[in-house]
């Protein structure tokens, strides 16, 4: 395929699952033609706002806000705004895309991606949308007939979206998480993470902004006096918000040893790499990087997410002997004890690191752009 330099406005965001899949298309568009021009537009305040120039990229912020489901005096005045708030997006989404002229508008969910590809492709630009989840999003839906693609991480989508507009992608991951790790990578994080190589690791992850939910299972598990963790050693991201008094809670429990917390992991790969087990939130970009590592993960899936799509994300992985589900209401009592129960199981973890690899489907970016390039 001839990759001629083409004008695409990228739309959506909210949160880093939908951000950095958009950023990794662009990128690859931008690979294939440097001379490719690329427009994000995301929602104004939101944190695409800022993760999208970090990466050089123009964004512009559309007034659009989401509905509030949480019934208080504050959700119902913005709610009470939405209407007016996405007729004003859609009116100026129709200014953007006549100034920029796309040949193609890519979505990638989230609701600041609906006014954006509702006035495209009214306007008869073709269109592409990529679901992460295993469960599709109200946005994604909603376009889903209006739009000539559809790039899809979960086998069933059906369910949400024409048969015949579905392509199976996967979800567009960073480079540097890409590929299970090599013995000199894994020897690099436990050098940088000061760990010992005579002990397993487990790696717990509750997303950028942390799990109250893993916090409170890691400190049970702690005052418990730590049951099978002599050997096990734990890199703890606990989340900026929860850090003060995780910090306090480790200063309550001086005989704790190798148990480091942190309130943000930069080096995601190194984390991963040392890992033998890691217990993790089950947001799509997450699942897709540790199937792409090739980690044995126990997931406890996020209940305070739309349609309940983090659990959906993982049974793809469970029903497959590729992953442990705890529910969040059990991870208390349950997590560790499963976590440390998985990590003196060689033979279990075995089998699930080759089945999550299996499911890794590494070409994602690629995959979506030659989707775009067939609509242009």
């Amino acid at each position: 395929m001839e990759y001629k330099p083409i004008r695409a406005i990228i739309s959506g965001g909210g949160t880093g699952g939908h951000i950095f899949p958009a950023i990794s298309i662009a990128n690859k568009l931008k690979q294939l033609n440097p001379d490719t021009e690329i427009l994000f537009v995301g929602a104004e305040g939101k944190m695409e706002m800022e993760k999208v120039p970090a990466e050089g990229y123009r964004i512009v912020g559309l007034p659009i806000v989401g509905v509030q489901r949480r019934l208080t005096a504050k959700n119902l005045l913005n709610n009470a705004t939405v209407p007016f708030r996405v007729l004003d997006s859609v009116l100026q989404a129709r200014k953007i895309v006549k100034q920029f002229k796309p040949d193609v508008v890519i979505g990638v969910g989230g609701y600041a991606s609906a006014p954006l590809l509702w006035a495209a492709t009214g306007m008869k630009i073709p269109a592409v949308i990529q679901e992460q989840n295993g469960f599709a999003g109200v946005t994604n839906k909603m376009l889903g007939k209006r739009v000539q693609s559809i790039c899809v991480a979960y086998e069933g989508m059906e369910r949400f979206f024409p048969q015949e507009k579905l392509v199976m992608s996967g979800n567009p991951i960073r480079e540097a998480v890409s590929q299970p790790a090599t013995p000199e990578m894994k020897a690099e994080a436990l050098k940088f993470y000061g760990l010992d190589r005579q002990k397993k690791h487990l790696f717990v992850v509750g997303g950028s902004l942390g799990s109250g939910t893993l916090n409170n299972a890691m400190k049970h598990w702690i005052q418990d006096g730590c049951p099978g963790g002599d050997d096990v050693e734990v890199i703890w991201q606990c989340g900026k918000y929860y850090k003060a008094g995780v910090d306090e809670f480790m200063a309550s429990h001086p005989d704790v040893k190798g148990v480091t917390p942190y309130d943000f992991i930069a080096r995601m790969d190194l984390a991963y790499a040392a890992a033998d087990v890691v217990v993790s939130r089950s947001g799509a970009s997450t699942v897709s990087e540790l199937c792409a590592m090739g980690k044995a993960t126990v997931f406890v899936p996020s209940p305070n997410v739309a349609e309940d799509h983090q659990t959906h994300n993982a049974m793809a992985l469970v029903r497959k002997d590729a992953a442990l589900l705890v529910k969040d209401n059990e991870a208390v009592d349950e997590l560790m004890e499963a976590a440390i129960g998985l990590m003196h199981n060689d033979e279990r973890r075995r089998v699930l690191e080759k089945n999550a690899e299996a499911m890794a489907l590494r070409n994602a970016a690629q995959v979506i752009c030659d989707q775009v390039y067939k609509l242009v």
